[in-house]
């Protein structure tokens, strides 16, 4: 991946909607080689998808939280079944396996309190193995960007 490659990434995840000929002309290549490196960019893998970001308050996902999950054990077949029981749950928007003082960090997308409060009683503190899990709500997001810096 060289110069031009991050140019064409930047502006691909600005607008993927962009056209090829639009991209090209910003990033000072004619259309054909820059419809060839993002081709080779799909096939590398290093563009995974394209995908439409939401305004989560106009889909009616008020409710953004943070949940630090501590599992009972430190066990290969414990860890395995919580990461597929979380693969199971359309609320968790991400799931990381983490240092320090907990073992994984959840993003939990919820219309509301009270969805939040049917999730964790009816789907999350079921699972089997978790020990304790903590929870920050976001209040305000002051920077919330999908776009990695190149």
């Amino acid at each position: 991946m060289d110069e031009i490659d991050g140019k064409i990434l930047m502006q691909l995840q600005e607008n993927a909607k962009q056209n090829t000929k639009e991209i090209a002309s910003k990033v000072g290549l004619s259309v054909t080689p820059t419809y060839e490196r993002i081709r080779k960019l799909e096939q590398q893998g290093i563009i995974k998808s394209y995908v439409a970001v939401l305004d989560k308050s106009k889909i009616g996902k008020e409710l953004i939280a943070y949940c630090q999950v501590t599992l009972s054990k430190q066990q290969k077949k414990l860890a395995d079944s919580f990461k597929r029981e979380m693969l199971l749950l359309p609320e968790i928007m991400e799931c990381h396996q983490v240092s320090g003082n907990f073992d994984y960090l959840l993003k939990i997308a919820v219309d509301d309190i009270a969805g939040f409060h049917e999730f964790i009683n009816d789907k999350l503190s079921i699972i089997d193995g978790i020990a304790t899990i903590h929870t920050s709500f976001v209040l305000n997001s002051v920077k919330d960007s999908t776009a990695y810096n190149l």
